[in-house]
């Protein structure tokens, strides 16, 4: 069990193995808070992906912009008890749009598939709670996409970056030691995760949220700032601390080679 390869390949769900350009949530957020008189931007919608969504909520009503604006709004600081009834806005929100961004992003299926040829087990961990993602399950298996676990946020007792989502993905999967399991994700918290839980972990880059736009808002892009952007998304991954970059696990196989390679080397992350 502990031969120098590869065990298991963990991939996060929205921007890495569907909804390009991990819009899903991104509108939910914003139509949540407005829903409390107080505006944000995609932009800042963004910043916490990755995280439970709670805890993703809880992180912009701290961002000093945000915050101002709901003191304005409401005459008092955003409590807990604000953060709950926002969250309980948002999850059915979410619920009710997530399967229109269900489509898998291109190779995803491939993907999985070559993992297994490989003799490793594909395993997901995720923001989205178990009742977003019940209705999405079906919609990616239909594609050609069922990992072998899924471990959500609200799970267990703490989500990203702590790597207890990873714990029981290897207990899920029966893999072990940390270090021959890839983490596969397109959000910075996620990288973290994957680094706190001793794994390899591989960033993605343009099909995600550190991109942030779907295929037709991409190929819109004039070349310069096409350039300009995956370099930002590229190097954002690599100051998270990422091992490999890419542009998509389309691209994966090649850095599960260097992977082996360097587990056969006897090198750990």
């Amino acid at each position: 069990m502990t031969e120098a390869r590869i065990q298991a390949v963990v991939f996060d769900w929205a921007g890495t193995m569907i909804d390009h350009g991990s819009q899903a949530p991104m509108g939910v957020f914003v139509k949540a808070f407005a829903q409390f008189g107080v505006d944000i931007t995609v932009d800042e919608a963004r910043g916490p992906m990755g995280m439970a969504k709670r805890d993703h909520i809880a992180t912009l009503v701290r961002h000093p912009r945000i915050a101002e604006a709901w003191m304005d709004k409401h005459g008092a600081a955003p409590s807990e008890a604000d953060i709950d009834a926002i969250y309980e806005v948002f999850v059915p929100m979410n619920v009710a749009v997530v399967t229109d961004f269900g489509a898998l992003i291109e190779g995803a299926s491939d993907t999985a598939a070559r993992i297994r040829a490989r003799g490793a087990k594909v395993g997901s961990t995720t923001g989205y709670t178990r009742n977003i993602m019940e209705p999405l399950l079906p919609v990616a298996a239909a594609q050609g996409y069922a990992p072998d676990n899924l471990v959500c946020a609200g799970d267990l007792s703490q989500g990203r970056p702590s790597p207890i989502m990873m714990y029981r993905t290897f207990l899920d999967l029966d893999v072990w030691p940390a270090w021959s399991v890839v983490k596969v994700d397109d959000t910075e918290v996620g990288i973290t995760e994957g680094l706190n839980a001793g794994c390899w972990t591989v960033g993605v880059a343009m099909t995600g949220n550190v991109f942030g736009l779907n295929i037709e808002e991409t190929a819109a892009l004039d070349a310069d700032t096409y350039d300009r952007m995956r370099s930002a998304a590229y190097a954002k991954l690599t100051r998270a601390g990422a091992h490999f970059v890419i542009d998509s696990v389309a691209d994966i196989n090649a850095v599960l080679d260097d992977i082996e390679g360097a587990l056969a080397r006897g090198e750990r992350p």
